[in-house]
């Protein structure tokens, strides 16, 4: 039997709390002072104290502190008739489980301390996990057992030998950079790794960002600047968004890939190339060679080793691991103490689709941690996301089913889909198309033949 101790000195609340806990099969205990419920809390070990805010004798953000002393985890449910900001924050601050607001709604209530209780059990149950750390963390690790994961780092073991050049393709959010970073640590990790986001600068000043420029060669050029391919030395440089790079600075990009030297802007002088060049984007490039928006040059040069990382929803078995290995680093980075995520959580991320891949996890597992009330993250740490997933699967079962109810084959459920992402985005292109479908555009070309969609947009 769950045991509660109620500290609130208005006696007409705590006769109306102990009566609808005690009637759902609760063990109750009432005080109507500070002093008195500290006794009653070391005598009772209440599994939830519910406090309020403002009792006669101690403040009641006191009496927080004093149980937390004793019971770092202790389940506290402040309540107050204060329903300013600065009072609810700093409850929470404190380490409240929760904030409730007077009159009090005993259903609201009843819910938030069923939610603690059930915190407090997982906690219980995995209490062995509270003296040693709960996951292992070590930063740049790349996380991942899968058969194309596997793959990869084989990959990485033999290109990390030489410094040819290496082409990473994977959608936003994959880890195209973090592989990048550990090619280089297993290359020549005690010189210079450069990055350049080509989509973040205008076309203007990309070139100068790459190769430097002259004192007085355009307005604004004060004295000479070093580009990133001599930043680098003998390191890295990593192009991302490779294929947001304008075609005039892709001839430009080719020439040093082919010359292995070039010249700072307004200069005459050769510069040696002696880093390697790492690139990466998220789309096809092959593709867009196909529809004149890259050179089929460049991309042969660039194309020398190819790493195609997989999706997040192709690798589903890492992302358990993956979970765990997140979870360590917020707990680092935000001073937190996530012991584990609850298993009917993992399996609900299982069966996710990850459009946002791993950057997408993570900022989910950030928001939860950030919010998180207890040690251990449950399906109620997730109700944005949870809303968003039933909302989804109800879609999915419409996008099934005919109007009476008929499930539909699996071609014809493709035939639907292809159409409703054709309707819905009606001021794109087919390379566009074909990338929010994720297949290249010849597979596109069959596709459109084979159900006989119409398709006259380039």
């Amino acid at each position: 039997m769950a045991k509660i101790l109620i500290i609130d000195e208005d006696h007409s609340v705590c006769k109306t709390l102990s009566t609808y806990f005690t009637e759902r099969g609760y063990e109750v205990h009432t005080s109507a002072t500070g002093t008195d419920g500290l006794n009653r809390y070391v005598e009772t070990s209440p599994d939830v104290v519910i406090l309020d805010i403002r009792p006669p004798d101690i403040d009641g953000f006191t009496i927080l502190e004093d149980l937390r002393e004793d019971e770092e985890n202790v389940k506290v449910i402040m309540v107050a008739a204060d329903h300013d900001m600065d009072t609810t924050i700093n409850a929470m601050k404190a380490g409240a489980f929760d904030y409730i607001r007077k009159p009090i709604n005993v259903d609201e209530l009843h819910s938030v301390v069923r939610k603690a209780l059930q915190a407090g059990e997982m906690e219980k149950k995995i209490n062995d996990l509270l003296t040693k750390p709960p996951f292992h963390f070590k930063a740049g690790d790349i996380i991942g057992s899968s058969r194309e994961m596997s793959e990869i780092f084989k990959t990485i073991g033999v290109v990390s030998q030489s410094k040819t050049t290496v082409l990473i393709q994977g959608e936003s959010g994959t880890g195209k950079e973090l592989i990048a970073k550990v090619i280089h640590r297993n290359t020549s990790p005690h010189e210079p790794y450069v990055a350049v986001n080509c989509s973040a600068i205008v076309e203007t000043l990309l070139e100068s960002e790459l190769f430097g420029h002259e004192k007085g060669s355009f307005t604004g050029a004060f004295s000479r600047k070093l580009g990133k391919f001599e930043l680098a030395r003998h390191g890295t440089v990593f192009l991302d968004e490779i294929s947001e790079m304008s075609l005039n600075l892709q001839a430009k990009l080719l020439r040093v890939l082919q010359e292995m030297e070039f010249e700072r802007v307004g200069g005459k002088d050769r510069v040696k190339v002696s880093a390697r060049i790492v690139a990466a984007t998220n789309k096809d490039l092959k593709s867009l060679v196909e529809e004149g928006k890259f050179r089929d040059d460049l991309f042969y040069r660039l194309n020398v080793v190819t790493i195609n990382i997989p999706p997040l929803r192709e690798r589903r078995e890492d992302i358990p691991p993956l979970v765990d290995y997140i979870t360590a680093k917020i707990n680092r980075d935000l001073n937190k103490q996530i012991l584990r995520i609850s298993d009917d959580v993992v399996e609900i991320f299982l069966k996710y689709h990850w459009p946002g891949n791993v950057r997408e996890l993570e900022n989910l597992l950030v928001s939860a941690i950030v919010t998180a009330k207890g040690q251990i993250l449950i399906r109620e740490d997730f109700p944005d996301f949870l809303d968003s997933m039933q909302k989804k699967s109800n879609e999915e079962n419409d996008d099934a089913t005919t109007e009476s109810g008929r499930l539909l084959k699996l071609d014809e459920v493709e035939e639907k889909y292809i159409r409703k992402v054709i309707k819905a985005s009606s001021t794109k292109t087919k390379g566009e198309i074909c990338e929010i479908l994720g297949i290249s555009r010849p597979t596109f070309e069959r596709k459109l033949e084979k159900y006989g969609i119409t398709f006259e947009r380039e």
